[in-house]
């Protein structure tokens, strides 16, 4: 029973870490990702705060993601 529960709390977070990594912003690289820098400062920027607060949310649930996993390999 435990085990059972453990397992949905398991997709349930795996659900949210999926959810999370793709809410957040793409990081821009080379010569294209330095244009858009460029027209992001003059059209007011992207909000650096929100991106802050997902990787946070990412960080937490991934590591709750891994103690579960070892739980249920003990259990």
């Amino acid at each position: 029973m435990i085990k059972i529960v453990a397992l949905v709390f398991q997709v349930l977070i795996g659900l949210g870490i999926i959810a999370t990594i793709l809410l957040q912003s793409g990081k821009s690289a080379g010569l294209s990702g330095s244009i858009a820098c460029g027209s992001e400062a003059l059209l007011g920027g992207k909000k650096k705060g929100l991106d802050e607060l997902l990787s946070k949310i990412t960080a937490w649930l991934a590591a709750i993601f891994m103690v579960l996993t070892l739980v249920i390999a003990i259990l």
